[in-house]
C-alpha cells in the first residue's frame, strides 16, 4: 500500500517509514506538520495516511483537525491516527465513516498487530487500540443499559468497537464461536441495537447507540470542517 507519514518528531518518523518500507509499502511522502501532511495527502493520494495528533503548528489537536479536513476531500481513504495521550473528541465522527485506526504509539512496537492494524484501515475496517476503546466506552455518562452488560460482554463489545469480528474475539478472549455469538446477541439486545453480521455494520451500531445517547454531541460534518 502506499503511505504519506505526518510526525513532528524525526526519529519517529524515519522509524515508521523505515519499518513501513522493509514491509514492502510505500512510503509516498512524509511531513513534519499538519498543513505539510494535509499537502502530501494532495499531491500524493496515497492509499492510508499516518497521522500524530498533537502536531505543529500548534502541537494541540492539529493532526486530528488535519484528520477531519482529509476525510472531507477523501471519503475513501484510510487514516490512522496517532497518539501517546487518548484524545476522543474527533474519533467517534471520525470512525462513522468507516477505514479509521487511533493507535498509541507504543503499540507500534508490535510491528505484526501495527501492519495488520494498516491493512485492516486500508480495506475500510477499523483498528482501535483497546485503551481507547476503553475510554470510548468508559468515559461517558452512566447509562443503565451499559450498567446491564456483564464484565465478559463488556470485554467483548470492547472488542467489537476495535473492528474484531466473532473468530478475532473468540481467539483473544480464549471462547469458543457459539459463546462469543451469544455474548454479541445479549449486547444487541441490551443496547437496542439491531444485529449484524457485517463488521464495520456492527462498529457503526455501536457508534449510532452513543451518538443515541448523548456521549458524543457532534457530527461527522462537524470533524470535517473543524480545520480552516
Amino acid at each position: 500500500m502506499r503511505v504519506v507519514i505526518g510526525e513532528d518528531s524525526a526519529l519517529f518518523r524515519e522509524g515508521l517509514a523505515r519499518l513501513l518500507s522493509e514491509a514492502g509499502h510505500e512510503v509516498a511522502a512524509t511531513a513534519r506538520d499538519a498543513p505539510q501532511a494535509v499537502q502530501a495527502v494532495h499531491d500524493t493520494a496515497p492509499d492510508v495516511v499516518i497521522l500524530d495528533v498533537r502536531m505543529p503548528p500548534d502541537l494541540t489537536d492539529d493532526g486530528a483537525r488535519a484528520a477531519g479536513r482529509i476525510r472531507a476531500a477523501y471519503p475513501a481513504m484510510g487514516i490512522v491516527m496517532l497518539s501517546q495521550h487518548i484524545e476522543t473528541r474527533y474519533a467517534l465522527a471520525l470512525m462513522a465513516g468507516g477505514g479509521f485506526g487511533y493507535l498509541l504509539k507504543d503499540r507500534v512496537l508490535d510491528v505484526e498487530d501495527f501492519l495488520d492494524a494498516l491493512e485492516r484501515v486500508r480495506a475500510g475496517g477499523s483498528a482501535l487500540d483497546p485503551e481507547v476503546v476503553a475510554r470510548l466506552v468508559g468515559s461517558r455518562r452512566a447509562d443503565e443499559r451499559l450498567a446491564t452488560l456483564t464484565p465478559r460482554e463488556q470485554e467483548v463489545l470492547a472488542l467489537m468497537a476495535e473492528g474484531r469480528t466473532n473468530v478475532g474475539i473468540a481467539q483473544r478472549l480464549w471462547l469458543t464461536g457459539r459463546t462469543v455469538e451469544t455474548h454479541v446477541s445479549s449486547i444487541m439486545n441490551k443496547l437496542a441495537l439491531e444485529s449484524s453480521d457485517t463488521d464495520n455494520r456492527r462498529v457503526l451500531a455501536v457508534i449510532a447507540y452513543f451518538h443515541g445517547t448523548g456521549f458524543f454531541t457532534g457530527s461527522p460534518d462537524s470533524v470535517k470542517n473543524a480545520v480552516p
